[in-house]
């Protein structure tokens, strides 16, 4: 049995700021720590994103098989300042750069957002939903603290202080509702494209933090976040002897990414072994 007190003397030792979320969809949490502090959301804020994609798709806005442009030049969400780009050795996948002037459908850019991170490819996307269409995805959600402010490497929005940041109770509840397709105040999408969400989100490439510390083979829909101080994991485990769960851990430290990677597998190979144990639903 995971003694989740110790865990949490062993994090308040470790200095920074380590949050975590652990429980089943359907039941309240069996562990949670500083759930409700923020952290800048690095790419977490990309499932936010792509859920705000679906959600278009379902409402007839948009068609997820449609070319569109790939573009680099972007609208900052600091009204007076000028528009952006972004720099591609700040990003993870080149096959999106490598499309640059051509066309891609919008359900490749929105894999490549999660599979890869692509950065490219998520300001595209956001600008082809908007802004409003992510905040109305945490509202949804039933967030509380959560915000996707701007798009990324928007500098000037930034400095402006234009914020994009999570909680780890706020991930665990978008998540969540993606793998039920049900909110408190409804469903965040039809179970055609929450099951859509989910294969990109279990088909994710970046596996050095939560997916470690898995036996292999485990399905995980997860996505990570990380620069420099910071690193975050949040995704749905699906066990074949237990109940699916939720485990989200934010860190921001000044330690190295290499050992935040460490310290996420390590909690996920924990939160692993009380599979079993987790807080049953009422």
């Amino acid at each position: 049995m995971v003694n989740f007190a110790e865990v949490d003397r062993e994090l308040d030792g470790l200095g920074g700021s380590v949050s975590a979320y652990l429980g089943r969809l359907d039941a309240p949490p069996t562990w949670t720590r500083r759930a409700d502090a923020t952290h800048y959301a690095a790419s977490t804020m990309k499932v936010a994103v792509l859920a705000a994609l679906h959600r278009a798709a379902e409402s007839g806005r948009l068609d997820l098989d449609a070319p569109v442009e790939v573009v680099n030049d972007f609208a900052s969400a600091r009204p007076d300042a000028p528009r952006f780009s972004c720099a591609p050795h700040f990003d993870n996948d080149q096959a999106v750069w490598a499309r640059l002037g051509t066309g891609a459908t919008l359900r490749w850019l929105a894999e490549r957002m999660i599979v890869r991170s692509s950065n490219l490819a998520t300001n595209i996307l956001l600008d082809h939903v908007g802004l409003p269409a992510v905040a109305r995805v945490w509202a949804a959600a039933g967030a509380r603290h959560s915000v996707t402010g701007r798009g990324i490497e928007d500098f000037a929005a930034r400095d402006a202080g234009i914020a994009n940041l999570v909680t780890v109770a706020d991930l665990a509840a978008l998540l969540a509702a993606i793998a039920t397709g049900a909110t408190r105040r409804g469903p965040l999408a039809s179970p055609a494209h929450c099951a859509a969400m989910r294969d990109v989100l279990l088909a994710q490439q970046h596996r050095d933090d939560l997916a470690a510390g898995l036996p292999e083979g485990t399905p995980i829909a997860h996505k990570s976040g990380w620069v420099r101080g910071v690193r975050h994991g949040a995704g749905v485990v699906y066990p074949d002897d237990a109940p699916p769960y939720v485990l989200v851990v934010c860190t921001t430290t000044e330690g190295r990414d290499v050992d935040a990677c460490r310290l996420l597998a390590d909690l996920s190979a924990r939160s692993w072994q009380a599979r079993q144990q987790l807080t049953p639903a009422h």
